[in-house]
């Protein structure tokens, strides 16, 4: 398939126009929502893109002229691996590509409600899979890049993915998953890791995603998440903190109150904040110090016409990592007097962090 460089495009959500996005002869980007999104839509995102008829360009050039909500749905770690060998095998340079062409070559397969038009890829489909053998592929191909792989077909497996390890996603009986695949420095059994990670957290009363260990001839299982973003043929818009914030996830810049303080202004549920409340104690007490920007989402709840904080995911043990991504109370290794200090200035009683805490640390310990 020869790629197109594009330089407009459509942003759908569910087949319906949202807005467009134009690139200009100095190379910026900018966006304007449809007029019938603006009578009967929703703030894509609700920072940095108001309703309006306005054409909005993003003068920061930290998502390369992209707002963050439309970078969201760009692959990133694993995925922006795949689309770069995938791209250099095209005898194309990635570093050259446009971002406009490059969500068209997501299209409608990025994480989240957005798609995009035109479309330059092949759209998520049923199609067989063996685990075992995607696992081996992509333990070779960050091996050896010399090794000729079928890469259409690994990029239609994982290029939209986010995060450091190799994935695959997954359409089983109409439902969307996620299934992780060790990378080199892992141990073999990393998936029974997280799958044990995100038992316990439940265990602690965190709405986490459904998961499942699903079963390998070659190692102890491969961690899956099901897709909170995808159900029953419908998309669900999603954003993350750091791109609601128009910040990368790549460098450590917010603290937890940054978080908080999203909630308070966006969701709905004001519930929220005792969830996320329960996240960070867990994040510190059980050790998973990858609790970056990009690792906390929000949905568009369409019953209750506003944002909620999303389930729970990449919920694992970090004891690599020598610091949290994300500060507590400006620490970057906290400890419980933080979490009580962060929930004082939440107005939370003491004894309800004083019970969330010990509920944590009873499940982990146990």
């Amino acid at each position: 398939m020869k790629i197109q460089n594009v330089k407009k495009l459509v942003v759908n959500y569910n087949s319906t126009i949202v807005g467009y996005l134009a690139e200009f002869e100095d190379n910026k980007i900018g966006f304007q929502y449809d007029e019938e999104w603006i009578k009967i839509g929703f703030s894509i995102s609700p920072f940095s893109l108001p309703l309006s008829n306005k054409v909005y360009i993003n003068e920061k050039l930290t998502f390369n002229g992209l707002y963050g909500v439309f970078q969201d749905s760009l692959p990133d770690g694993w995925g922006e691996l795949l689309l770069n060998r995938m791209l250099s095998k095209k005898g194309i340079n990635p570093n050259k590509i446009s971002p406009l062409t490059k969500l068209t070559l997501v299209s409608g397969n990025g994480l989240g409600g957005l798609s995009y038009e035109p479309c330059q890829t092949q759209e998520d489909s049923e199609i067989d899979f063996d685990l075992d053998e995607i696992a081996k592929e992509a333990r070779q191909l960050l091996e050896d890049e010399s090794i000729d792989f079928d890469l259409d077909k690994i990029y239609n497996f994982g290029g939209s993915s986010g995060g450091a390890r190799p994935k695959a996603h997954i359409k089983i009986d109409n439902n969307y998953w996620i299934v992780k695949f060790p990378c080199i420095i892992d141990p073999k059994n990393i998936g029974e890791q997280e799958y044990k990670a995100n038992e316990l957290a439940k265990e602690c009363g965190i709405n986490v995603n459904e998961f499942r260990l699903f079963k390998s001839k070659i190692c102890s299982g491969y961690f899956g998440a099901k897709r909170f973003d995808r159900k029953d043929g419908k998309r669900f818009h999603m954003i993350s903190l750091s791109s609601l914030l128009e910040t990368t996830h790549r460098i450590p810049n917010l603290d937890y109150m940054h978080l908080f303080q999203v909630i308070q202004n966006i969701c709905v549920d004001k519930s929220d904040i005792i969830e996320a409340y329960k996240r960070m104690c867990f994040n510190v007490l059980y050790g998973n110090k990858d609790d970056h920007g990009k690792n906390f989402s929000f949905l568009y709840d369409e019953d209750k016409k506003g944002y909620v904080l999303s389930p729970a995911y990449d919920l694992t043990k970090t004891p690599n990592k020598l610091e949290h991504e994300i500060t507590v109370n400006g620490n970057a290794n906290p400890n419980k007097e933080d979490l009580l200090n962060i929930g004082k200035q939440l107005k939370l009683s003491n004894k309800l962090c004083t019970e969330i805490i010990e509920k944590i640390l009873k499940v982990i310990i146990d």
